[in-house]
């Protein structure tokens, strides 16, 4: 396609923008940290457009001082003609217009990874400044915007021998909860786009970070073996039982489909897919298309191999996908979404394109690296023993009355609402601090739940050993839920969940660190369908008591410390100072004063910004690889406490 042919008349608008701002969560998703990002994944997906249809491989990120953003690309550039139907520059029809665009002209983008989004126009509307900067034919193109309104019209404003666009904009601090760009949570969703698009190579400057040399913060996501590397990045902190990422690509029905996967040691199913770049949290038509395609492959494979018949076990879909690890990657003309929260693939026909080209090309591969193959089975058959063991094991941890009194845990102090909207489970660290929460909470809607000592270590346990465990069947049994279905053993029901707040409630120091890690682990591998409806927190404790004559406040962390003792006495003299170790430590008032009560408590609440991420930290904070963990801990020691 040649450049001529992306003019005006691409561009379709289809809606106005009345509601925007009246109503942002509807078009971003909330007015919090995710909605902030994702105005920055809005303008990137633009260019991420341009590089699937071939006309771009640079893309620049900038995060400046005063928390705005400007995003650049060599792209062909937004076409400034005049637009026929608006009878407005193709520009302003793009920035003013929802959903305007060339993605949705079939013959300017076949697939589009912005499409599941609302456009560049609704970042306008909630920014309170918005500069549009065209490279094109020659000539530098320029609009300036307010709150989705133009200041002027698109005016030339120079030439140039670059082609391209760029895009600043300031968020509006009247719409968003609190502006403050994250690096760490920007900078991985721009490594997880360079590795679902390899090839392109895609900048992360952040000119708020300067080191001591004047150096600004800068990185570089470039991938050059896409899938294969993104596998060999989530599995960094695993052991491997291979020495190759499988690779397979291929297109069936002008579906591309894109496969990495490789197993190791661990016990876990890690499979992450995509569509046009946006990840499918809730799977849909192509993971199962891909998971049918593994189990048919393998399981013929296996039996032709005879060790299922030999070792006397029943292999299921389950077996072949533990400690795998997995990037589906596809693109489809016209994604339908479906699921909770729109991130499950509802296309009927990908199912089919996915299932022929893995079996095709994981045949290949087992008969081309024998060796390889058998140790894959010899992992499933090993698999199907502890499944085994596992589904008894699970079978204790059912509850018969879900709502009811009995089969509740003993150690359980439950609330008497039994209303799971209202209702609060703490999951406490120690008898003795499980006995002051028990004295100091609303018995009318808190619930709590002591928990002896150190939780197991999910992350380097079989399964049956997890089910076994008397803590986490507590934990189980407790909440309501339950394991397993025909379809997959570990998928978690939640239907008759007892509680929407579950509380994680440890001790400020390294100990009750490490524990909220092992719990946290614990609900990432086993419980994530909690962590992705926004039901699991952790507590803040007060790490101090202040007192002066008859005033006392509590703070928080060593910042504030610092800053009420200075409050309660210039000099800080006469400020006396009780340092609270434990929770234990707290009288009931206390405990409900500052960290149970919801006047005045602080709650994180646990999310995920990116799953492969987030499978890559937990495996290796508590895997058995031990260099990687040590990296992490030199490099993050800084933000680090250490209790004497």
């Amino acid at each position: 396609m040649s450049q001529k042919e992306y003019t005006a008349s691409s561009i379709q608008a289809l809606e106005g923008m009345e509601h925007v701002r009246l109503r942002p969560s509807m078009y971003i998703g909330d007015v919090g940290v995710r909605g902030l990002h994702h105005l920055v994944y809005e303008v990137v997906d633009n260019s991420i457009d341009e590089a699937l249809a071939g006309h771009c491989d640079t893309i620049s990120v900038t995060i400046h001082e005063g928390e705005s953003i400007t995003v650049k690309d060599n792209g062909r550039g937004i076409p400034v003609d005049m637009h026929e139907k608006e009878q407005k520059s193709a520009l302003e029809v793009v920035m003013t217009k929802i959903g305007a665009g060339g993605k949705f002209d079939k013959d300017s983008y076949k697939v589009s990874g912005g499409l599941h989004g609302v456009g560049v126009s609704v970042v306008n509307a909630l920014s309170t400044s918005l500069v549009a900067t065209v490279n094109r034919d020659g000539k530098v193109y320029q609009q300036k915007y307010s709150v989705g309104k133009p200041l002027e019209s698109v005016t030339e404003i120079g030439v140039t021998d670059e082609r391209g666009t760029e895009v600043f904009f300031q968020p509006d601090d009247s719409i968003f909860q609190e502006i403050v760009f994250s690096y760490d949570t920007l900078a991985s969703r721009l490594r997880e786009l360079s590795f679902l698009n390899r090839g392109i190579s895609i900048s992360l400057t952040d000119e708020r970070l300067v080191d001591e040399e004047g150096v600004v913060k800068h990185e570089v996501f470039y991938s050059e073996g896409g899938l294969k590397e993104f596998v060999e990045y989530i599995d960094g902190n695993r052991e491997s039982i291979m020495n190759n990422v499988i690779f397979m690509e291929g297109d069936k029905d002008d579906i591309p489909v894109e496969v990495a996967m490789r197993y190791n040691t661990s016990y876990t199913e890690n499979l992450h897919s995509y569509v046009n770049n946006i990840n499918t949290h809730e799977g849909g038509t192509h993971l199962a298309g891909f998971r049918r395609a593994l189990t048919r492959t393998l399981k013929k494979f296996a039996d032709e191999l005879g060790l299922p018949a030999k070792e006397k076990v029943e292999v299921t879909g389950d077996d072949f996908r533990e400690g795998l690890t997995a990037v589906i990657s596809v693109k489809v003309m016209e994604p339908q979404f479906e699921g909770q929260t729109k991130t499950k693939l509802g296309n009927s026909e990908v199912s089919g394109a996915v299932d022929k080209i893995v079996g095709e090309m994981l045949s290949n591969f087992l008969e081309e690296n024998p060796n390889e193959a058998k140790i894959i089975v010899q992992k499933v058959v090993l698999a199907a023993k502890a499944r085994q063991a596992a589904k008894k094991a699970r079978e204790l941890v059912q509850r018969k009355s879900p709502m009811g009194g009995s089969g509740l845990p003993g150690k359980l102090s439950d609330c008497s609402s039994k209303d799971p909207e209202i209702s609060e489970l703490f999951l406490v660290e120690g008898d003795s601090a499980g006995g002051t929460a028990k004295q100091g909470r609303d018995r009318h809607f808190q619930a709590i739940l002591p928990l002896r000592g150190k939780i197991l270590n999910v992350e380097k346990s079989m399964v049956h050993k997890v089910y076994d465990n008397e803590e986490i069947k507590n934990i189980y049994t407790a909440l309501g839920v339950s394991v397993g279905t025909e379809e997959d053993s570990k998928a978690l029901n939640i239907s008759k969940l007892r509680y929407h707040k579950v509380v994680i409630m440890t001790d400020a120091d390294i100990d009750g660190s490490h524990i909220s890690t092992l719990i946290l682990t614990f609900f990432f591998r086993y419980m994530k369908e909690l962590i992705e409806n926004g039901y699991i927190y952790i507590a803040q404790p007060p790490l101090y008591l202040l007192k002066k004559g008859n005033k006392k406040v509590y703070a928080y962390n060593e910042k504030e410390r610092e800053e009420l003792t200075l409050e309660m006495a210039p000099d800080g003299k006469g400020v006396e100072l009780q340092r609270y170790k434990g929770l234990g430590e707290m009288n009931p008032e206390q405990l409900w004063d500052t960290t149970l009560n919801p006047d005045n408590r602080i709650l994180k609440q646990i999310t995920i910004d990116s799953l492969a991420d987030a499978d890559n930290v937990f495996s290796m904070l508590m895997g058995d690889e031990v260099p990687p963990r040590r990296d992490f801990i030199e490099k993050n020691a800084i933000y680090a406490k250490i209790d004497v």
